[in-house]
């Protein structure tokens, strides 16, 4: 039986023929990969020219690095195409079998594709632009990029948060720079002995001081009364850039202006009986 298969197929006898079969397609597979480097390089370089020509134009910074995405998606698709035909393989059959390929992926990322659509809605309708500062499910920080897919945020502390653009659009979006300005809530505490206009005129005073403050009059009112002092509800604006400036040079210049008018704000204290 062994000996029939061996005669069946000599693998030694057509060695020589899979060698020249290889060598006949060497320079097709060599040609294809430098096609695929080269191409991939040309492609990095006109998204980068893309990229400048359309800060040079004024083009929409939200739609730059939505477009780019695209671009660089579309054109090294044309270049594995143009790979493939220097192997031999025929475009439109290829092109048949991508267009077969990509509707069964289509359907298997169906979030994928809803995530472009969110994507181009954002782009439309502009709840969040490029710089803004967001909270988006739960993330606040400004918006660094909108993708294809993915919203970039770079959040408070510094980490980079990539949403994808379904996830971005499929809840509350509060969008903290729209309004040109944010409140900053602070709350002080004044002893129930002083008196609420004097210590009023002393946190504006105060407040006076904060060149990170918009010029919006501050609200400083009675917010509630604790067990041992007032607590005083003051309420200056800042920009989003400006906010957390405003949030601690008012607490140290309130802090400041409160001990040079001998102001002390009682604490609680306890007792501890003798046993």
């Amino acid at each position: 039986m062994e000996e029939q298969v061996n005669q069946g197929f000599d693998f030694a006898a057509k060695i020589p023929e899979y060698i020249d079969a290889a060598i006949g397609y060497a320079p097709k597979i060599i040609g294809a990969i430098v096609i695929l480097i080269i191409g991939f390089w040309i492609v990095k370089m006109i998204v980068n020219l893309l990229g400048k020509s359309m800060e040079k134009s004024g083009v929409d910074r939200d739609l730059q690095p939505f477009l780019k995405s695209l671009v660089s998606v579309l054109l090294k698709v044309l270049v594995v195409l143009t790979a493939a035909g220097a192997v031999g393989i025929e475009i439109t059959a290829f092109a048949a079998l991508l267009a077969g390929a990509g509707l069964a992926v289509g359907a298997a990322m169906s979030g994928t594709l809803g995530h472009f659509a969110s994507g181009v809605m954002i782009l439309i309708f502009k709840p969040y632009r490029v710089g803004d500062l967001v909270d988006i499910q739960g993330t606040v920080g400004h918006v660094m990029e909108i993708q294809v897919f993915n919203t970039i945020i770079n959040t408070l502390d510094n980490k980079k948060v990539i949403m994808p653009n379904g996830i971005a659009t499929s809840g509350i979006m509060t969008n903290l720079t729209a309004n040109g300005k944010l409140r900053v809530d602070l709350n002080v505490a004044m002893p129930y002995e002083e008196d609420f206009d004097k210590v009023k005129n002393i946190i504006k005073g105060a407040l006076d001081k904060v060149s990170e403050r918009l010029p919006d009059e501050p609200t400083i009112e009675i917010e509630k009364f604790d067990e041992n002092n007032v607590l005083l509800a003051v309420r200056p604006f800042a920009t989003d850039e400006t906010y957390w400036d405003v949030y601690f040079n008012s607490y140290k210049e309130i802090k400041k202006a409160f001990g040079e008018a001998g102001i002390t704000v009682a604490y609680p204290t306890r007792r501890v009986k003798n046993i």
